[in-house]
């Protein structure tokens, strides 16, 4: 075989290779999961069945949706509702709404947390608040809304402590990050944070809150006891996001201008590499969510209609997997065996 035969049967593998690699596509070894999928552009949820790499259901949302919780028992989902002022709640396996929980005079949710004992925490940035909502309780199975003032400006992100005494909210025009007594509804105290902090995630110790400083291009480490700020770390440009894998050994920002993930050691507090997922700022990457067993990573190129799949093991992109438009805020949970729809 000539040197120009073999040259283009290479290239027509690797042009094969590089095609699977962007192509939703089976993935017999990982678990039954579904990953959710907030569509701010275009009022959606995405399910997509992690089995094979495809959507299986898009339902409508309330304007806006941003960020989304799993319930504890992984059979609900609350996605909110930017522009609506209301948090969504839907059935995992069978795709559907079935309620919806007003948060009025709260304004404007972005971030959501459902802890363990059936409350969901959105911080709500328009009314620089955060919203508590009980679990359904009584005969009716009605929710109650109550709020904490935050003081700051563009409440945006938030993260509780394992044990539940306390929640950190970033505030981004403030810069700072607020510590809530969620015991006493209080605030503790208002930690600076950087130039432009947004986000947020906590170790699964509870010892410590790792801060984006988007603008700053920092990690800014801050020690759950003492409440101050203990350690900063150089990171890629322009950190959105940051998140700590499910055994607390490493932390990952999502670099929206790099188009890459940013590696750092928890408990040594030093860089350790990066994985290039585009590498460039077109595909405005935004969140970023480890699956149950840490093996994998989702990041949201969210101006390309898109989410990557990093297999953390590797380093490596396994594929790409089609969502809806500007597809944002991510969840995975585990999923009973549901017929598609579509």
């Amino acid at each position: 075989m000539n040197r120009f035969a073999i040259a283009f049967i290479s290239a027509g593998l690797f042009a094969a290779c590089t095609a699977s690699a962007e192509q939703a596509k089976p993935y017999e070894q990982h678990p039954s999961e579904t990953l959710l999928v907030g569509n701010k552009g275009e009022d959606t949820l995405s399910f997509i069945d992690l089995k094979t790499g495809r959507e299986i259901a898009r339902r409508d949302t309330g304007k806006n949706p941003h960020e989304v919780a799993i319930s504890p028992d992984e059979r609900l989902a609350a996605v909110v509702s930017y522009g609506a002022e209301h948090i969504d709640i839907f059935d995992i396996s069978t795709h559907e709404k079935v309620e919806t929980i007003a948060l009025t005079p709260n304004k404007n949710p972005h971030g959501i947390v459902w802890l363990d004992d059936g409350r969901i925490i959105a911080s709500t940035e328009g009314s620089n608040s955060i919203a508590i909502v009980s679990p359904p309780s009584g005969e009716n199975q009605a929710r109650l809304v109550s709020q904490i003032s935050t003081g700051q400006k563009g409440s945006h992100m938030l993260v509780v402590t394992p044990d539940k005494s306390r929640l950190f909210v970033s505030n981004m025009q403030s810069g700072t990050v607020s510590v809530i007594d969620l015991a006493k509804g209080t605030k503790i105290k208002d930690i600076p944070a950087g130039t432009e902090p947004e986000g947020l995630a906590i170790t699964p110790d509870g010892k410590s809150v790792w801060v984006a400083d988007r603008r700053g291009d920092m990690l800014r480490i801050i020690d759950v006891n003492s409440l101050t700020e203990v350690a900063q770390l150089k990171t890629g440009k322009f950190p959105i996001r940051v998140a700590i894998s499910p055994d607390g050994k490493t932390a990952v920002t999502s670099n929206l201008v790099d188009g890459s993930i940013g590696l750092f050691d928890v408990e040594t507090r030093q860089p350790k590499g990066s994985i290039t997922v585009s590498g460039n700022q077109d595909a405005a990457q935004v969140t970023i969510l480890f699956s149950p067993d840490g093996k994998r990573l989702y990041a949201a190129e969210t101006g390309l209609n898109r989410i990557a799949e990093i297999d953390m093991v590797s380093g490596k992109l396994i594929g790409r997997l089609a969502g809806g438009t500007n597809g944002d805020g991510l969840g995975i949970a585990g999923t009973r065996e549901v017929p598609t729809d579509h």
